[in-house]
């Protein structure tokens, strides 16, 4: 028999999903003032598409996680997750670096299917994301695994860096910058790039534990 009831819609597990980012996204604070017209204009069409584009990005990343078994609305319930979606969205419409928005997503992706350390070390992890650079990232994969160092006897390891990366060749007061960096933060050993050592030395890793942990924490995973 018709019926005039009208059933409210329930949202769906797409609808939690990316409500999750946009709360992130919503949390970056806005300029307003005497320069607010400027500031719209130049700025806050590209800080909208950002704001979009990252939803879009990571909405359905966890979309797919939904659809491979995870309870996305348990996770939006979950308030260490959330606080990780809030900490990486606002790092993610600050940058155009896309190398950066996907460690952010990997990080976040990682978090969600519970592949990550404890929270204390999840906050310092998104706030590298937001300092380091590429070069700093290439630098610490490339230590994580060196080349091949075959048929040499001797040398140091900024002529591995050089060979490896043509583009730093005569740049060692860059690469020796980024690798102090990397240093004190606790992701490569302390050993001086210009230090003579044998071809076994040259091919030994040189991440530290935390630096293995940081680099899977921003990588793509199969679920």
């Amino acid at each position: 028999m018709p019926t005039n009831k009208t059933e409210t819609p329930k949202p769906s597990k797409g609808d939690t999903a990316h409500a999750l980012i946009k709360a992130g996204i919503s949390a970056v604070p806005m300029i307003w003032g005497p320069s607010a017209e400027l500031f719209q204009h130049l700025v806050q069409p590209p800080l909208e598409r950002r704001r979009v584009e990252w939803m879009e990005y990571v909405g359905d990343k966890l979309v797919e996680l939904d659809q491979r078994g995870v309870d996305i609305e348990k996770l939006s319930k979950n308030d260490e997750f959330v606080s990780a979606v809030l900490h990486a969205s606002q790092l993610a419409v600050r940058t155009h670096r896309q190398e950066k928005r996907e460690a952010l997503r990997n990080a976040i992706f990682n978090i969600a299917s519970g592949r990550v350390p404890e929270e204390s070390v999840q906050q310092m992890f998104l706030e590298y994301i937001d300092s380091l650079t590429e070069l700093h990232v290439q630098l610490l994969k490339m230590f994580q695994k060196p080349p091949a160092s075959a048929n040499v006897m001797m040398g140091a390891l900024s002529s591995v860096i050089e060979t490896a990366m043509p583009n730093l060749r005569g740049k060692g007061a860059v690469y020796n910058q980024a690798w102090g960096d990397l240093v004190a933060r606790g992701l490569a050993d302390n050993v001086g790039l210009q230090v003579m050592m044998t071809g076994q030395g040259l091919g030994s890793k040189r991440t530290t534990a935390l630096g293995d942990a940081f680099l899977d924490f921003i990588s793509e995973h199969a679920i």
